[in-house]
């Protein structure tokens, strides 16, 4: 499947790289890959048109913290995404440095933290994490940032009324203690944003949303608690073709799982023994990386062979991963977006958990499939993370969330990517914001970037 592109990425020494994020930094209308840098500087790689250079400003790139997770979102409604950094130099506990939330000043072309400023410092997370996940509860356009912490109760941050930083966790039911290791947000269980935590030594986390932007937690209800196991990476995806969300998380070194929705609206695990079989995983990514039509299913693996999983005749199937495969990569976090606007994604895979490593960077082969990209945007302008896009093409529906996290460390680009294989119309789109308003789009050209902003009125 995957071609090794690595050498477009202009100065790429080996180096501790946790996470990784798709996120318009520069306000420039497209995606750079944001790079944690742990115990070393974070990266933004924007794309030149030949090659990724890093661009970072120094206050984004930080090099003295130890960075493993940055995840954007409009946290404060002003249009632009703010980027929260996550920091973790030790598995469990307190940490030595905090936390940050990164917010654009346009007066000075500067990244401050929010967190420095002397109403919020009493709020900032100073134990252990592993991921971060953006969620607009509400539907209102501004987005809070759920960071599952390590032994210690989950945080959920939102901007209050008079602009400071809230811990609104406790007052949600957020606030529950686990061993936080991968988070999603999107409409789960619900047709509003849930939030699905999966955890170590523990069972995993399913808070649905009641539609007034409170939370009841069902994952046993729903058979997604999985105490037995130890998660890492999740993504969602409609894996069954039914029309409805089904869940894939990796357990580390232990059995993985494909949580198909059932009618009653319980999950059972689907997985093939060649997808369940136990491995060292870390992120779990769902996509149409070659435009087929399907999503394919990657397994970002540590020390030993990356997998790529494909559907056909019904069932999902073992295939050939390429050049991606790493038997020897020290596997932490994978990004995906089209980061040089050709309609096809490119795959970054980060190590660094137990080695320095360079970074990977991946991509398809050429081909001729159509594919067809959709950019929600909220009220205010910004991505809407979150977004479910329905699309209908030949009379077959495939379904996207909009990235608010996903999984392991790391967040996709904020686009619904759909590859559409030989046809070049597509019949419908219809896209439902975090609130429940929705736009029916229909006879749309293929090969294109749907830009659909938020229905007024």
């Amino acid at each position: 499947m995957f071609l090794d592109v690595s050498h477009l990425i202009r100065d790429n020494p080996a180096a501790l790289h946790y996470g990784a994020a798709a996120v318009d930094v520069d306000d420039d209308g497209r995606w750079e890959f944001v790079v944690c840098g742990y115990a070393g500087p974070n990266r933004v790689l924007r794309w030149d048109g030949q090659r990724l250079w890093d661009i970072a400003p120094r206050s984004l790139a930080d090099p003295e913290r130890h960075t493993i997770c940055m995840i954007a979102a409009d946290f404060d409604g002003d249009g632009r995404e703010e980027i929260y950094s996550q920091n973790s130099e030790t598995f469990t506990g307190a940490k030595s440095a905090a936390d940050r939330l990164f917010d654009h000043d346009p007066a000075t072309g500067q990244w401050g933290d929010l967190f420095n400023r002397g109403t919020n410092r009493a709020s900032r997370n100073q134990f252990s994490a592993r991921s971060v996940a953006a969620l607009d509860r509400r539907g209102t356009g501004r987005y809070g940032f759920a960071v599952a912490n390590y032994g210690r109760a989950m945080r959920y941050y939102e901007q209050g009324t008079d602009g400071r930083v809230i811990d609104m966790a406790p007052a949600l039911g957020l606030n529950i203690t686990g061993n936080g290791r991968a988070l999603w947000a999107g409409p789960l269980s619900s047709d509003r944003t849930d939030l699905l935590s999966l955890n170590e030594h523990g069972g995993n986390l399913l808070f649905r949303n009641t539609t007034l932007g409170t939370f009841l937690e069902i994952a046993t209800e729903v058979n997604l608690g999985d105490t037995e196991e130890n998660a890492r990476g999740v993504a969602v995806l409609d894996a069954n073709d039914d029309g409805k969300l089904d869940v894939c998380y990796g357990n580390d070194d232990g059995l993985h799982r494909l949580m198909v929705r059932q009618p009653d609206g319980r999950f059972a695990d689907a997985a093939p023994p060649v997808m369940a079989m136990p491995s060292s995983v870390r992120t779990v990514i769902a996509a149409d990386f070659d435009n087929c039509g399907y999503e394919e299913l990657f397994f970002n693996n540590m020390q030993e062979p990356n997998r790529l999983f494909r559907q056909r005749d019904g069932g999902w199937r073992f295939a050939d991963v390429g050049e991606a495969i790493l038997p020897m990569g020290t596997g932490t976090g994978g990004c995906i977006a089209d980061i040089d606007g050709d309609g096809s994604l490119e795959l970054l895979l980060c190590h660094g958990e137990q080695q320095a490593q360079p970074l990977g960077l991946f991509k398809a082969p050429a081909n001729d499939n159509a594919w067809l990209r959709v950019l929600p945007r909220t009220r205010f302008g910004a991505p809407a993370r979150g977004a479910l896009v329905r699309l209908t093409c030949a009379g077959r529906v495939q379904l996207r969330v909009v990235c608010g996290g996903s999984g392991y460390l790391c967040q996709m680009e904020p686009v619904a990517d759909f590859g559409l294989g030989p046809h070049t119309r597509v019949e419908s789109v219809r896209v439902q914001w975090p609130d429940g308003a929705s736009t029916t789009l229909t006879d749309i050209r293929a090969r294109q970037l749907l830009d659909v902003p938020y229905p007024r009125g």
